[in-house]
C-alpha cells in the first residue's frame, strides 16, 4: 500500500523583479523579516561601492577581471549588464544559492527583470514576480527621494521602466506597490502558499514587531 504522506516539494527560489523606484528591494527585505525560513542572496556587481554599503552584505563587489573569470568558469546563475550608467555588471552566484540552501533556507533574490526571466527558465522551483509602483509619476518620486542616481541616470531608468512593465506577463505574479503593509503582505502570502507542503516556514506569528 502506498504512503499518503505526500514528498515535500523543492525549495522555491523566490525572484523578486521589476521596474526601478518601484520599492522592491525594502519589500524584499521586509518579506526576509517576517517570514522565517528566507535570506537574502547577495549578488555580485562591477559597479563602484556606494556610501555605507559593505562588501558580502549589500553585494559582493567585482573588479571586472573576477566577473569575467566568473562568467568563464561558471559561476552565474543569471547575469545582465546594467541598462543605465557606465555598462556595469550584475549576477547572481550558484555559490550564494548553493550556501542559503545548504544552510536550511530558501534564496529570496531582488535582480533585473533580464536575470529574472535566466532564473525562471534555468530553476524549476523559482517562483517569480514582479513589483510595480502604481503611476509613473510616482516611480520618478521614489527615485529622487533615495537619490542614488544622477539626473541623466533617472530619466534614463524611467525610459527602461517603460519597457520593463510589458513584461510583467513573463512572470508568475505581478504586485502592485502602492502601499507599503499591503504589498509586503501579499507577497507573503504568495511565498507561504509557494512554501506550503514543504514544511520550512513556520507559522505566522501575529504579535506586534
Amino acid at each position: 500500500m502506498a504512503s499518503s504522506t505526500a514528498e515535500p516539494r523543492p525549495r522555491p527560489v523566490f525572484v523578486l523583479t521589476g521596474t526601478s523606484g518601484e520599492g522592491k528591494s525594502t519589500l524584499a527585505k521586509l518579506l526576509v523579516e517576517r517570514v522565517g525560513g528566507l535570506e537574502l542572496a547577495v549578488s555580485g556587481t562591477t559597479r563602484p561601492r556606494r556610501p555605507g554599503e559593505e562588501h558580502g552584505r549589500d553585494y559582493w563587489f567585482l573588479t571586472e577581471e573576477e566577473f569575467d573569470r566568473k562568467l568563464e568558469e561558471g559561476d552565474f546563475v543569471e547575469w545582465v549588464e546594467l541598462p543605465w550608467g557606465e555598462g556595469y555588471r550584475s549576477g547572481t552566484l550558484w555559490s550564494e544559492l548553493d550556501r542559503i540552501v545548504a544552510e536550511g533556507r530558501s534564496p529570496v533574490l531582488e535582480i533585473e527583470t533580464g536575470g529574472a526571466l535566466a532564473v525562471r527558465d534555468r530553476i524549476p522551483a523559482a517562483v517569480t514576480i514582479f513589483v510595480t509602483a502604481p503611476s509613473r509619476e510616482e516611480r520618478e518620486r521614489r527615485l529622487r527621494l533615495r537619490a542614488t542616481e544622477s539626473e541623466g541616470e533617472i530619466d534614463e531608468r524611467l525610459d527602461i521602466a517603460e519597457q520593463q512593465l510589458a513584461l510583467a506577463p513573463e512572470f508568475d505574479h505581478t504586485v502592485v506597490n502602492d502601499d507599503r503593509e499591503r504589498a509586503v503582505a501579499e507577497l507573503e502570502g504568495i511565498v507561504r502558499e509557494a512554501m506550503d507542503g514543504a514544511g520550512t516556514i513556520p507559522a505566522h506569528d501575529p504579535s506586534p514587531r
